[in-house]
């Protein structure tokens, strides 16, 4: 029997796995850099919390109109070549939006249409990244490979927005240049990986059933109930399409105090995934992500009540550890239990309950706060969130009866049935 330490040593010496782990940092800085830029420079332009929560609902729409079509490509066609395709598109149109600012000629309206085609290229992109990883790696390496992998998303989400923040109060372009290269670095890395294993082919009947993938997930009841928890969760207590106005109305700070607030989930996210890469959740694993988003919404209250920057950190990080929690559950449970020619399909239904609960969580906040104000919407967020574990407990007993998260599958808790 390997030890933990044994995995670990495998997976830093796993080169496809190492190129896939740079890759993916380097595609989670860019976005998360251009987070930051986008949401200063719209609400620069427009004081509006209707404008920033539009914002999300730009990004979110593209992922909901391909859907079917985005799962189809990805059990279809080579993945690595559709990532490297997103991520030059999604360089493309970063550099068009610097070239707007440099000429002073970007309006909201241009912004929402760039915003648009980065939404269209990560509808493909990230669905089909999270497919990539089970190709990567054995069985036996998956589960910590997914925790590892989540450190090279949240290291991204750390120091992205702080830098991104920095660089574009120092000069958009900046910003912007860096941003563009990132994506163009990680089309290199994740379009050149050598695959351990290739999908199986698809039959014709699976590629002409498109609703495959929300089928299966329907059939699964811990899988269905560890994403709509998720997906719910954040869609109230997100706060981050409201943090260019904390940031600037509320506590007092300017593009680098925005960057830090974007920091600050992933600093407890990149701990969480850090600790959970070397001790694994061994039991209970259902149960805990339920006291996770309950840790979630609680810290979301407070951050929504908070006028000290300290404080806001503070709560943010509890966010982003309890986030992270709830992540690693989510993502064994659908790599664990998804085969690997339903994967496309199913990733594309994930990513898009997951942008639900990211981009359009944006757009209900934006519309909440326009509606009775920034911290009401906030708190209110907080409160629904924490009655939404609640509920959940009672309709997915499956979910909160989920024990072990380990290969070939889910191991349930011994009373489940």
């Amino acid at each position: 029997m390997t030890s933990a330490h044994d995995d670990l040593a495998d997976l830093r010496r796993h080169r496809p796995f190492v190129r896939f782990w740079c890759g993916r940092t380097c595609a989670v800085f860019a976005y998360q850099m251009l987070s930051v830029a986008v949401g200063w420079q719209m609400y620069a332009l427009t004081g509006s919390a209707l404008a920033l929560g539009l914002t999300g609902l730009a990004q979110f729409l593209p992922s909901v109109a391909l859907l079917l079509v985005v799962g189809h490509v990805a059990d279809r066609y080579d993945r690595r070549r559709i990532v490297r395709v997103c991520q030059l598109l999604e360089a493309l149109a970063v550099v068009l939006l610097a070239a707007l600012t440099v000429v002073g000629k970007v309006t909201p309206a241009m912004i929402y249409a760039l915003v648009i085609v980065i939404g269209a290229a990560r509808a493909f992109e990230f669905p089909t990244v999270q497919t990539l990883l089970p190709s990567v790696v054995s069985e036996r390496l998956l589960p910590r490979a997914v925790a590892a992998s989540s450190t090279a998303g949240q290291l991204g989400v750390v120091l992205g927005p702080a830098i991104g923040g920095l660089l574009y109060a120092a000069d958009p372009l900046l910003a912007y240049g860096l941003c563009a290269a990132l994506y163009v670095a990680a089309s290199v890395l994740l379009g050149g990986l050598t695959l351990q294993r290739r999908p199986p082919a698809v039959d014709e009947d699976a590629a002409r059933s498109v609703f495959a993938g929300l089928a299966f997930i329907r059939r699964r009841k811990e899988l269905l109930g560890a994403i709509s928890l998720d997906m719910f969760a954040v869609l109230l207590g997100g706060a981050a399409a409201l943090m260019p106005i904390y940031a600037s109305d509320i506590l007092h700070t300017g593009p680098w105090g925005l960057g830090l607030l974007r920091s600050a989930p992933a600093v407890g996210g990149l701990g969480t995934a850090l600790w959970l890469a070397r001790h694994p959740l061994r039991r209970r694993a259902g149960r805990k992500m339920f006291i996770a988003v309950a840790v979630f919404g609680l810290a979301t209250i407070v951050f929504g009540l908070s006028t000290s920057f300290a404080l806001s950190m503070g709560t943010l990080v509890v966010m982003g550890t309890a986030d992270m929690v709830s992540v690693v559950v989510r993502q064994s449970l659908f790599q664990l239990g998804t085969p690997d020619h339903m994967r496309g399909r199913v990733s594309a239904a994930n990513a898009m309950f997951i942008g639900a609960s990211n981009q359009l969580g944006e757009f209900e906040s934006g519309v909440t706060a326009a509606w009775w104000g920034v911290v009401p919407a906030v708190v209110v967020g907080g409160i629904g969130t924490l009655l939404v574990a609640a509920l959940f407990i009672r309709l997915f007993p499956q979910l909160d009866r989920v024990d072990r998260l380990e290969a070939p599958g889910i191991a349930p808790h011994e009373r489940a049935n």
